[in-house]
């Protein structure tokens, strides 16, 4: 099986403060061939989270690992790493995403589900920022 592997999320940002998760995202060939990759997952101790078209979230029990799968040519991935190369290389938007983070943070959360989606805001406008900076 072929599957590309890339570290996302705050920790993959040198410099940015991050609460201690490790994102990954996995590309697999085909999503709905689960017995190719989300067998192996669940048998080295991951819990499936997330079952919805085109993407798979597994993650350690101790909540420490999450690992989202995708379909290679997904655009999701490519939100990840457009996220994620910009934050590296811009001090700006990299302070402001840690500002935003840490206000979010300090606000009490039923549901994390709800400070991600918080946090919508500030992505899109990072984003855009990015594809501005790199002309497209």
């Amino acid at each position: 099986m072929n599957v590309e592997i890339e570290h996302i999320g705050s920790t993959s940002v040198p410099g940015l403060a991050a609460k201690p998760i490790i994102d990954i995202v996995v590309t697999v060939e085909d999503i709905t061939a689960e017995e190719d990759f989300l067998d192996p997952l669940l048998a080295a101790g991951y819990g499936l989270r997330v079952r919805e078209p085109g993407h798979r979230l597994v993650r350690t029990s101790a909540q420490d690992v999450h690992v989202h799968l995708f379909e290679r040519g997904d655009p999701e991935v490519g939100e990840y790493l457009l996220l994620r190369d910009h934050l590296r290389s811009d001090a700006d938007d990299r302070a402001l995403y840690e500002i935003a983070k840490r206000a979010l943070l300090s606000k009490e959360w039923d549901d994390m589900n709800d400070y991600t989606k918080a946090k919508t805001d500030v992505i899109l406008t990072i984003k855009a920022r990015a594809r501005e900076a790199r002309g497209r």
